[in-house]
């Protein structure tokens, strides 16, 4: 073998959370991998997603719980400070330590399954890194993740257009933000901020809200958390420059007068696209879409006609770090399988917003029912709850979503207290094929949350 080729059966492009279990499927299945990596590793969950996320929500939440204690007749001799260096600095601490367990486990993987080098493709299972070395591959996954989108509008700013990447690194909390776009990121950044006295803007060129679709939930919703983002729906960015060290933005909502004000930072949450420029992918017999994107198969996750593999966020299906884990297993069997490959069973789906109120999706939602006329709505009004009453919690709407016919459960959506566990127990309920009233013969504890679970199953039964 000429030294500067390196073969192996499947070479995995990406080593984040989609590529690492793809990885882990191949060594099982007895076959040479070649995890390969362009960029630092940790996976993006860890390093500036899901984990570093949390932990500037968590330390919002503590500051608005304290805020809110007088409720229970606790009285704070002061308001509280937030104090940003701090709060940074913890950000940034455990976030590394997240990135650490990561990279020990990389690092434990025998060399001649790792490649820590950009790579381009120069024609069908042939990659080749920047000095010249050339890899040889029977089957490829792509794995490679998304990069965020700076639209051409915000380059006059400079360094103060921002990704949520960039939030995680930041040395202390700026006095102002101003974050474009409401869905998940949006929400989840704007309200931690606002929550950590930064002054926060949240502009949506619609009236959607977190991708809720349930008129009802979103509405809800926004009635809940728009006041402290100071939510701006239907507004349209008019004028964007940069004046000293402060951008300054104006906007109209339909085609209404111009609004301008000036902020620190402008935090461009409105979306990501597939890391898939680099690799040159035309020069391969791939068939491509429209944006230069593989066509392949949701179920299988195969391109077509091809024995390459897509897995995670670079399908621009779901932004979801355990979806993309099970997309890299679905892969690396697949891959490792290949020419016999196979549909491989799905997970119920499962969506969740680290908001407070918390926001969650099960089985797709609203948006996901064949017809709306066919399917019962059961409904819990949280704020006639026992136990979220207790807890100073009682806001939200939980709808649960039951198809006529037999009663089959088919998902729900909610805003309310504790909805990531509401998420998880009706997620299991749908992928176990639960029709409503074997829900209903389940225990329910009192007085708990889950009870408001129970309400709004009844409901749907009437």
């Amino acid at each position: 073998m000429n030294q500067h080729t390196i073969d192996c059966d499947v070479a995995i492009i990406g080593a984040g959370s989609a590529g690492l279990p793809a990885y882990r499927e191949v060594l099982k299945a007895g076959l040479k991998p070649l995890l390969i990596e362009g960029g630092p590793h940790g996976t993006m969950c860890a390093r500036v997603g899901c984990m570093p996320s949390k932990l500037l929500i968590a330390a919002a939440q503590s500051a608005a719980d304290m805020r809110h204690a007088d409720g229970f007749g606790i009285r704070l001799d002061a308001p509280p400070r937030v104090d940003g260096v701090a709060v940074m600095e913890r950000v940034r601490r455990e976030r590394d330590r997240f990135v650490g367990f990561v990279v020990d486990d990389v690092e434990a993987m025998p060399p001649e399954h790792r490649l820590d080098a950009p790579v381009e493709f120069l024609r069908d299972g042939v990659l080749q890194t920047i000095d010249d070395r050339e890899v040889r591959a029977e089957r490829i996954i792509l794995a490679t993740g998304t990069r965020p989108n700076v639209p051409e509008l915000y380059r006059p700013l400079g360094n103060l257009a921002i990704v949520n990447d960039d939030v995680f690194d930041w040395h202390d909390l700026p006095r102002s933000v101003l974050v474009v776009g409401s869905g998940v990121i949006g929400v989840e950044l704007g309200l931690a901020l606002a929550r950590l006295s930064v002054r926060v803007r949240v502009l949506n060129r619609s009236g959607s809200f977190a991708h809720l679709a349930d008129p009802q939930v979103r509405a809800t919703a926004v009635d809940l958390l728009a006041p402290e983002l100071s939510l701006v729906q239907h507004a349209q960015v008019t004028s964007v420059r940069r004046e000293g060290d402060q951008a300054v933005v104006g906007w109209s909502v339909d085609g209404g007068p111009e609004t301008v004000e000036r902020f620190d930072y402008v935090l461009l949450t409105a979306g990501r696209d597939p890391a898939l420029e680099t690799l040159h992918l035309e020069r391969t017999t791939m068939p491509l879409d429209e944006r230069g994107r593989p066509r392949f198969d949701p179920a299988t996750l195969q391109v077509h006609g091809q024995p390459v593999f897509l897995a995670g966020d670079v399908t621009g299906r779901h932004a979801i770090q355990h979806e993309a884990s099970d997309d890299g297993r679905r892969a690396g069997r697949n891959a490792a399988a290949w020419p016999d490959v196979q549909a491989l069973p799905r997970r119920a789906p499962l969506a969740i917003v680290f908001s407070d109120p918390q926001i969650m999706q099960v089985g797709g939602g609203y948006a996901a029912l064949d017809d709306p006329d066919a399917t019962a709505i059961g409904a819990v009004d949280w704020a006639r709850q026992g136990r979220s009453r207790v807890m100073q919690r009682n806001q939200g709407l939980l709808h649960v979503y039951m198809r006529k016919s037999d009663q089959r459960f088919l998902g729900a959506e909610m805003i309310g207290p504790d909805a990531e566990h509401v998420g998880h127990l009706l997620a299991w309920a749908l992928q176990m094929a639960l029709t409503v009233p074997d829900m209903l013969k389940l225990p329910f504890y009192h007085p708990t949350i889950e009870e408001g679970i129970r309400t709004a199953l009844r409901d749907a039964t009437r």
